[in-house]
């Protein structure tokens, strides 16, 4: 259902629920925490994926009974944006409801031009909650981000490169790629920034704790004597 793998300081967790193109319920949302939950201190990069051509298609409505569901789905969001790591959504086919939700909640996002992007609630009679409502506006722009809540509009994943709300256009190799370019950054630094990006309350105590860091003496050293820097987060 889900399935993690590791590699060097880069994990890869990958929904897999193909029969149901990758629609999460509330064991596959209590996988995905649990798999959060259990990334080393060692990881610096996460890239979140979906199996069989699809990322994430929303919520699996054969699976979900009662709100607790909501609550599940908020949980999981708020361990991928307050992860100590970057996250990174590598989103193909589609990532429609829930599966626009986590990909948002991520730090990044790299999609095929082929993704669709879109919050579909209105034609079933839900409503996403209020945070994602910000952040999609956010990410998306208010424009776009109205025509996804208010018009259930599909956003494809080349017009969500144009607006933003995706960073780079590719497949999952791609989104490897990255995540290793990222895990290869000072990892104190990039938490830092993300606590600040966040709002998070620890993220003037992570700024500080960067600058009086030895990954800071080394990042200089390196600069010295024009070499890549190892970062070792300490």
């Amino acid at each position: 259902m889900i399935h993690t793998e590791p590699r060097g300081h880069v994990v890869t967790v990958t929904i897999d629920r193909a029969e149901r193109r990758n629609a999460v319920d509330h064991a596959a949302l209590e996988a995905l925490a649990a798999a959060l939950d259990g990334c080393g201190d060692d990881v610096r990069a996460l890239v979140l994926t979906g199996a069989g051509g699809h990322f994430c298609a929303g919520a699996d409505l054969s699976g979900v009974e009662d709100v607790t569901f909501t609550g599940l789905l908020r949980s999981v969001l708020d361990r991928l944006r307050l992860a100590p790591f970057v996250t990174i959504a590598a989103a193909d086919g589609a990532a429609l409801g829930a599966g626009t939700q986590l990909a948002v909640a991520c730090d990044l996002r790299v999609a095929t031009a082929q993704a669709s992007f879109g919050i579909p609630a209105g034609r079933l009679g839900l409503a996403v909650d209020e945070w994602t409502v910000h952040r999609l506006s956010a990410l998306a722009g208010a424009g776009p981000a109205r025509a996804m809540l208010l018009a259930a509009e599909v956003v494809k994943g080349d017009e969500a490169h144009r607006l933003g709300l995706v960073q780079r256009l590719g497949d999952l190799d791609a989104a490897l790629s990255w995540a290793d370019d990222v895990a290869a950054l000072a990892p104190l630094t990039i938490r830092a920034h993300k606590a600040a990006l966040e709002g998070a309350p620890d993220a003037e105590a992570a700024i500080g704790r960067a600058w009086t860091s030895d990954d800071l003496q080394e990042g200089l050293a390196a600069f010295r004597e024009r070499r890549r820097p190892v970062f070792r987060a300490r």
